[in-house]
């Protein structure tokens, strides 16, 4: 499949197969990772990594992926580019075009990103942005896939604030893979009807249900994933935090919603998680609201149903097949 110069910014662009393709090339590079068996055929090529907003994974992912591939990686950081400041975004993706051979970004507005590929002239990958965060909904898929043995007709449910990009693009991506999904929630924090009625759209052509309930029994009956994400993004102000756990916090993932699910179901987390007083926020909101975890508990975290490492790891082989992909094999 040539997927050669095309820009990957949401999984909406791509279809059921284009998405599987990528998949499977990811689990042929983590096999040959694992063997030891290079697949450094792009030395000489280099990719800009523009980081608004910081992660240990994504960062980690693209510069070991890119390193694998022979690949040479700019990093810049929020101080250190000029993007939307002294130069505008335009301005900034014509100069990295010349310079560089893909570029990917993380950050803030959607808009952001489609603007530096309408310029660019060179693929641009979305590494998260408020909207989407379609690279690791690859690794999400992989893992699932590795784990179950396969995707159509799977059930997975989001818990948590629904709204943003991790609940979006899981709700894109099930819909397109014929994956049952469910956003158990506050109704306050549902998905935007609009992209409902878009990904009851494609769930139409692959079998999947959309469904979007405030009842945690109901909702994560017979889950086969069980996924939440932090509960404040980052970038949002402190006194988010006081209203998300009063309304969130019954869409805690316990031990109880794990059984309610079954004893076969994952939990998946994209990371980093708020589940014991092991870093700074987690002692801040312990000091002010005397809770020792929020999205997930630690025994669930820690048990043997979690795959969040494995979760973690395959970003960066899903990662090296989208570069791959879209720079060309």
């Amino acid at each position: 499949m040539d997927l050669k110069g095309r820009n990957f910014l949401t999984l909406k662009d791509f279809t059921p197969d284009e998405i599987i393709y990528l998949i499977d090339l990811a689990e042929d590079f983590k096999k040959k990772k694992k063997k030891g068996i290079a697949v450094d055929t792009f030395r000489g090529k280099n990719v800009a990594l523009i980081f608004e907003k910081t992660s240990t994974r994504t960062r980690c992912s693209f510069e070991v992926a890119a390193h694998d591939l022979g690949m040479g990686t700019t990093y810049l950081e929020p101080t250190g580019s000029q993007i939307g400041k002294k130069e505008s975004i335009a301005d900034t993706a014509r100069v990295l075009g010349r310079m560089f051979d893909g570029i990917e970004y993380r950050g803030y507005g959607q808009e952001i990103v489609e603007e530096l590929a309408q310029y660019a002239g060179v693929p641009v990958w979305n590494g998260l942005t408020n909207e989407y965060h379609p690279t690791q909904m690859l690794a999400d898929m992989l893992t699932v896939r590795e784990h179950f043995g396969d995707l159509t007709g799977r059930k997975l449910t989001y818990m948590g604030d629904a709204r943003y990009n991790m609940g979006n693009s899981l709700m894109i991506v099930c819909a397109k893979l014929g994956i049952h999904f469910t956003a158990c929630t506050a109704k306050e924090y549902f998905p935007s009807q609009d992209l409902v009625s878009e990904c009851e759209e494609y769930a139409k052509a692959s079998g999947a249900s959309i469904t979007l309930t405030e009842d945690v029994k109901e909702g994560t009956k017979n889950a086969d994933v069980i996924y939440t994400d932090v509960w404040v993004s980052m970038g949002e102000p402190d006194e988010v935090w006081e209203q998300r756990i009063k309304a969130l916090t019954p869409y805690k993932v316990t031990a109880d919603v794990m059984k309610n699910a079954g004893d076969k179901a994952i939990f998946l987390h994209c990371l980093p998680a708020f589940h014991d007083l092991n870093t700074k926020i987690g002692k801040d909101i312990y000091d002010r609201f005397s809770i020792k975890d929020m999205e997930v508990t630690d025994e669930v975290f820690e048990s043997e149903q979690s795959l969040v490492f494995e979760e973690a790891e395959n970003r960066m082989h899903t990662i090296k097949a989208v570069m791959a992909a879209t720079i060309g094999i």
